[in-house]
């Protein structure tokens, strides 16, 4: 059991990384489409781009939702209204207007009162012929109905041939009309809106269920393709008909042949290609970053943004898919070449957009402007903590997504009239999203503890807490550093490595001499020196220990551990020469080890050059009589004893590299000793 949590402890690291990557993947193809991706892309309008394409199998043409809906439009329209008929409210009335009539009238039987009486009769008929609605219903005139009683259809009409009840009045007016004297008009007006009742009412229950079995009968599809029937040729326009039948065949393909037979088959491919696509990451980082393989934090981010660069385009797409080039996908690079370098943020930028393929329409020309814009980014920006710099970048990013996309759009229509305009409006949006990459670089500096350029730049500051105090204990260490801090950056401009990196590792490489600042030369004054108290390996002890406070203190400020690399560097595995070689005329075998730094050595451009510009300028200081031969002898001393004792040997830096350093150095100290060229006698 202790074996196994040993290996389990030593292997920890590697363990987490094979379940970073398992669940990366798996969380990648939960967001893809849990079906066969139809192999063809196609618009309506461009020409057919592929080998000509044949039916694979029997299926049906679908109808758009356009037809559809228009089809259900039109049985709305014309489907019947069913209203209810009471036949007995007729039978009512009709025995009710005798007795009514005469009670309002007499029983005088002259002929215009048996004339009148007849007419009311009449229309009682007319009244009831089609019927009298409840109420006001909002149908057109002209709408089919159908009158029903005991459940049986009696009559089919029109909506404006039924009566509503608020026409009533004029109704009858018209009816009496002038051939009527007055008083009799008004009495029969009377008598009537008495005895009339309504007889039709609108039947709910039987409309609705009579609408829904019609719309129920509507036909999805229309016609049929054979298998093997030639569906479109190659360069041949898709016209809306073959539009309808590609549509069709996509969806086909996609729900019967993948969800029914071989689904298991395509998470699998899916799972493989994902699994694929993350593992040449990680080959990639173990073979050319090292570090940031060794740093599951490190890793950690990269897979994280990754994941949710994929995360923010699926649920684009699942929204509305013509906003796709909304996500500013050029984050990601930059992101990772503010924490990281460029050749890093390319690499995962083209991976993750290979991994988009899968799941995006058109996918080839998505791919082309991702990655170009990708390059893009890559290439102009630089020292982002300069706002200017990332507004010009994105100004930059912007014009070629629209310069790419235009040419995409005249190679497949043959001409710009129904170019759409509102696409160059995304990538606009697209453009001042990517300007979140400010805030959200501060957010991944808090929540992984990485330091971007922009960290950099304010610890650049020597109004900080810690350079205030470095100043006023020890200001020979303070001048130091900032003499150094200009060798360095003037020496990682010359060979392209990261300036602003370099300036602050040189700011704070000696913050430890804050402890015991009187030991070290350029702090001491009067001429006291306390290492006359001490031993030799005491004297070189407490030099020693500088790097070791340095780091104590730059833990407790809570400085990166970008920064603390240059501290635990700046000397390498080299010897405290003076005191060694004081101790050794006393004693031969003394052993060096002792008074040498613990180490490690430079592993980076950044910490080499600190090295060396460390060593060139408070060497420079015991120079006497400064010529420029004499400096250049002396550049030359130092910096090739350090490169005998192989303190460069696990930094990625070249010969090349170091003269051009070792220029920049000799010029740099001409400059501040004011030499002049000397001139022959």
């Amino acid at each position: 059991m202790k074996e196994l949590l040993n290996k389990w402890y030593k292997n920890h690291a590697l363990i987490y990384k094979i379940l970073l990557f398992l669940s990366t993947t798996f969380f990648i193809v939960y967001l893809f489409p849990k079906t066969g991706k139809f192999r063809y892309s196609f618009e309506k309008g461009k020409p057919w781009q592929s080998e000509n394409l044949y039916a694979p199998f029997n299926f049906a043409v679908k109808k758009s939702q356009d037809e559809i809906d228009k089809e259900r439009q039109e049985i709305e329209q014309n489907a019947s209204v069913y209203f209810d008929v009471n036949p007995a409210v007729y039978t009512q009335i009709k025995s009710n207007y005798p007795k009514t009539y005469y009670e309002l009238f007499g029983d005088s039987t002259g002929i215009n009162n048996l004339n009148l009486y007849k007419r009311g009769e009449q229309l009682i008929d007319r009244l009831y012929t089609n019927g009298i609605l409840d109420t006001d219903y909002p149908y057109a005139k002209d709408k089919p109905i159908a009158l029903v009683a005991s459940n049986t259809i009696e009559k089919r009409l029109e909506y404006g041939n039924l009566i509503e009840i608020n026409q009533l009045r004029s109704y009858l007016e018209d009816y009496f009309g002038t051939s009527t004297s007055l008083d009799n008009r008004n009495k029969m007006i009377s008598l009537f809106f008495d005895i009339v009742k309504p007889n039709v009412a609108l039947s709910e229950s039987l409309t609705t269920k009579t609408l829904e079995e019609e719309l129920s009968q509507i036909a999805l599809t229309r016609g049929s393709i054979d298998k093997d029937q030639l569906i479109i040729s190659k360069g041949q326009v898709v016209e809306d008909e073959e539009y309808k039948i590609l549509k069709s065949l996509r969806s086909e393909y996609e729900s019967q042949v993948w969800n029914t037979a071989n689904y298991n088959w395509v998470l699998f491919a899916y799972t493989l290609l994902v699994a694929l696509t993350l593992l040449m990451l990680l080959l990639f980082l173990h073979k050319y970053r090292a570090e940031v393989f060794l740093n599951n934090t490190k890793v950690t981010f990269i897979f994280f943004n990754i994941a949710l660069m994929i995360l923010l385009t699926t649920l684009i797409i699942n929204y509305d898919s013509q906003y796709i080039y909304v996500v500013p996908l050029c984050i990601l690079p930059l992101v990772l070449k503010a924490f990281f370098d460029a050749r890093l943020g390319l690499f995962a930028h083209v991976l993750t957009v290979l991994l988009l393929g899968f799941i995006v329409p058109n996918s080839y020309e998505y791919m082309f402007l991702q990655i170009i814009a990708g390059i893009v980014t890559i290439l102009t920006v630089s020292e982002l903590y300069k706002r200017a710099n990332l507004f010009i970048s994105v100004g930059q990013i912007t014009l070629i997504y629209i310069i790419a996309y235009f040419a995409f759009f005249v190679i497949h229509e043959g001409q710009i009239t129904s170019l759409k305009w509102e696409t160059f409006g995304l990538f606009v949006l697209c453009g001042l999203a990517t300007l979140f990459v400010q805030p959200l670089i501060y957010i991944y500096e808090k929540i992984f503890g990485l330091v971007s350029d922009v960290s950099l730049l304010e610890l650049s500051d020597t109004n900080t807490k810690l350079l205030k105090q470095l100043s006023n204990e020890a200001p020979g260490t303070f001048h130091h550093s900032l003499n150094v801090a200009n060798l360095a950056e003037a020496s990682a401009n010359e060979i392209g490595a990261n300036a602003m990196l370099v300036r602050v590792g040189a700011l704070y490489h000696d913050i430890g001499k804050m402890v015991n600042p009187t030991y070290f030369t350029e702090n001491q004054s009067n001429g006291i020196d306390p290492h006359k108290e001490l031993s030799n390996k005491e004297s070189a002890k407490m030099i020693i220990d500088h790097v070791l406070n340095g780091i104590e203190l730059a833990k407790k400020h809570n400085l990166p551990d970008r920064v603390i690399d240059f501290i635990r560097t700046h000397h390498g595995t080299s010897s405290v020469y003076y005191f060694y070689m004081k101790e050794k005329s006393n004693e031969e075998d003394t052993d060096i080890k002792e008074f040498s730094y613990p180490g490690p050595k430079p592993f980076s451009k950044e910490t080499a050059i600190l090295m060396m510009c460390d060593s060139v300028e408070a060497a420079s200081k015991s120079l006497k009589e400064p010529t420029t031969t004499k400096l250049n002898d002396f550049v030359e001393s130092i910096i090739n004893k350090q490169m005998d004792n192989g303190q460069f040997l696990n930094a990625n830096i070249t010969f090349k590299e170091i003269q051009s350093i070792k220029k920049v150095l000799k010029h740099k100290l001409a400059n501040i000793y004011h030499l002049r060229i000397e001139y022959p006698e």
